[in-house]
């Protein structure tokens, strides 16, 4: 009669993992960078190559990073949506364009429309990765002093905007 309780015990326990899998949300992948500070970077700008951005030019300010580039498909889907959310002007949005090329990067906003304060130019990726991207888009939230409260893996919508991300953005700006 022992001999059948150990599997049984370990059949439980696998439902009981399996029923706790199965309630995550495949789309909130967690970070390890949430509640640390944004990793530091120094890259060139998008639209003027001879200008640099780094994470402390946006000290003191709640601000948004948004990975994005050409290429992305599900970036044209989030789009409008950065859009409409950088005419409300409640924080910067700055771009990381992702692994892209500076002239299709440029052009795909010529086109589309530039939702961002800058855009940095990220061609190999190496922030990219820094900031642990899993793929494009990805949206960080980030406070004033520089440390990443939130990341939003996939295509922004309305509805992650206004249930997730803004009110979020407004308790960190009355902090």
């Amino acid at each position: 009669m022992k001999r059948f309780l150990i599997p049984l015990g370990l059949f439980f326990g696998l439902l009981v993992f399996l029923a706790v899998g199965l309630r995550l949300n495949p789309r909130e992948i967690p970070s390890p960078f949430i509640g640390k500070a944004a990793p530091a970077f120094s890259l060139t700008q998008l639209h003027e190559a001879d200008k640099m951005i780094t994470p402390a030019d946006m000290a003191g300010k709640v601000w948004v990073l948004n990975v994005w580039a050409s290429w992305c498909t599900s970036c044209r889907v989030e789009h409008p949506v950065l859009m409409d959310f950088a005419r409300t002007g409640q924080v910067p949005i700055v771009g990381l364009n992702y692994k892209d090329g500076r002239n299709e990067g440029r052009q795909w906003l010529s086109e589309h429309g530039n939702p961002y304060t800058v855009s940095a130019f990220d061609a190999d990726g190496r922030v990219g990765i820094d900031y642990g991207v899993y793929g494009v888009p990805e949206t960080f939230v980030i406070d004033k002093k520089g440390v990443i409260r939130m990341k939003f893996t996939g295509p922004l919508t309305r509805e992650a905007l206004a249930g997730k991300l803004l009110p979020l953005i407004e308790e960190l700006n009355r902090a």
